[in-house]
């Protein structure tokens, strides 16, 4: 059931906020969620009843944000560059900019109060940790973030706001609280700040690269 419900919040938390009526669902042994709005079978479990974004986030204790604005030209300058990073990390690009968005709004020179460095905010020490030094340097930040999210998603089972959480607080942090989103109001706040900015792409979260988890709908359903 633990992993039921950590598949199904990572792949509903990005379903379209139509979503109405009771959700059940199932996750194979191929790590494929399947959803509907009935039980079609013994497998299905009951997810939700209201089955709405909002109905999930507290489940998670995740604040309902804004996202934020970034000017459509500076993000403009970084797109290439991206998505040849996400290609050569094997990662969704759009999570890339999802985090870039949050994480700095497109500034390679932003340094955080805690020290962390530009675009993705790397902190030096995670940089070193990943071979990479020239944190100043976009490409070599943006290889810095991908290598430490790509390690993330393989330490928390591809489970996104687990592998959110982590590189915001670090992943001790979130081993910490057994593998659950850490009681910080700026990790909290952070995790539902990329995942709406990610879901503004339209495209549901089991249809992405990046760990994301794979979903099934079953058909003719008003899911």
């Amino acid at each position: 059931m633990r992993r039921l419900f950590a598949a199904l919040s990572t792949a509903l938390v990005l379903l379209p906020a139509a979503v109405h009526a009771e959700v059940w669902g199932f996750v194979d042994p191929h790590g494929e969620v399947h959803l509907a709005d009935r039980q079609l079978d013994k497998r299905y479990q009951l997810f939700t009843r209201s089955g709405e974004i909002g109905a999930t986030l507290p489940s998670k204790g995740l604040p309902q944000v804004s996202t934020p604005a970034v000017p459509a030209a500076r993000a403009a300058q970084y797109r290439r560059l991206v998505e040849q990073t996400a290609r050569e990390y094997n990662l969704d690009p759009e999570l890339l900019h999802a985090i870039i968005t949050v994480e700095s709004g497109y500034t390679p020179g932003a340094v955080s109060p805690k020290g962390a460095v530009g675009l993705m905010q790397v902190m030096p020490a995670t940089g070193e940790r990943f071979g990479i030094t020239a944190l100043d340097n976009p490409r070599a930040n943006l290889r810095a973030g991908s290598r430490y999210l790509k390690f993330l998603l393989t330490q928390f089972n591809q489970d996104l706001p687990l592998v959110l959480a982590a590189y915001n607080a670090g992943e001790g942090a979130v081993q910490q609280y057994q593998n659950s989103i850490p009681p910080f109001p700026e990790t909290r706040d952070y995790v539902a700040k990329v995942l709406a900015v990610y879901q503004r792409t339209g495209v549901p979260v089991a249809h992405r690269r990046g760990g994301r988890v794979s979903a099934t709908i079953a058909p003719d359903q008003s899911l």
